[in-house]
């Protein structure tokens, strides 16, 4: 095996970044069922909202259909979903919670 000792051999500098993890946008989707109040109440039990920030939200689902909750990493953004959509339906209500890439 021949190795080579020559001191005009250049070694690279190579930079190992790594990309950050992709985020995921949270997001209730509108329904002609679910009391508004109800939206309201998981925006502060599940995304940590005051009671305004929430209405404001709420609304926002309301009248534009779709509402972002808040953007999270996959993990995190898959276990909201999955709160809130357990919730919904234990209180029988058809609120749709979904999650896609920010």
């Amino acid at each position: 095996m021949a190795t080579s000792n020559d001191p005009t051999d250049i070694l690279e500098k190579q930079d190992a970044r790594t990309k950050p993890p992709p985020m995921f946008e949270v997001a209730l989707l509108n329904d002609d069922y679910t009391p508004m109040e109800f939206v309201v109440e998981v925006l502060q039990r599940f995304f940590g909202m005051g009671r305004e920030k929430a209405t404001q939200v709420m609304l926002k689902v309301h009248r534009e259909g779709r509402g972002v909750c808040g953007i999270y990493p996959r993990d995190v953004a898959s276990t909201k979903v999955e709160q809130v959509s357990e919730y919904a339906r234990q209180e029988q209500h058809p609120l749709q919670c979904v999650m896609e890439e920010a």
